[in-house]
């Protein structure tokens, strides 16, 4: 999954930094839109999956603390052999939802041609049209 996602912005980014303007900009922010929501369903079952092998190894560990048992810490090894991969992936996920939004962010800032009024500015955050000669 986290190669597809980086393959998926590599992409987007390739588009963008191509400098040839979108053809249909309202359908690629919808196509987008929809990708992001996928990313985000995906992000939130890996979080859950995430918390339960968490909970799940912090409960071995406690009991392993109060009874030296073998059979309980080869159960929270092997809890910790997936945990740690699991939260590998997850931090990849949430990155890359992370990055999704900010390219959305800037093809609408590249399509809205100076109008800026329907982004809200929140958290002191001021969005300004992208000028392509401003930033070369």
């Amino acid at each position: 999954m986290g190669s597809k996602l980086k393959t998926y912005i590599k992409s987007i980014r390739a588009r963008l930094d191509s400098g040839e303007p979108i053809e249909d900009p309202e359908t690629f922010k919808t196509e987008l839109l929809r990708e992001i929501g996928f990313w985000q369903h995906e992000r939130l079952i890996h979080l859950m999956v995430t918390m339960l092998f968490a909970l799940l190894t912090m409960m071995v560990l406690l009991v392993l603390v109060f009874t030296a048992s073998i059979p309980l810490l080869l159960l929270f090894l092997m809890l910790m052999v997936l945990l740690v991969p699991y939260i590998k992936h997850y931090y990849i996920l949430e990155n890359g939802v992370q990055t999704l939004y900010v390219l959305y962010e800037e093809i609408t800032r590249r399509t809205m041609k100076g109008d800026l009024a329907c982004i809200p500015e929140e958290f002191g955050i001021k969005l300004e049209p992208f000028n392509n000669e401003k930033n070369k």
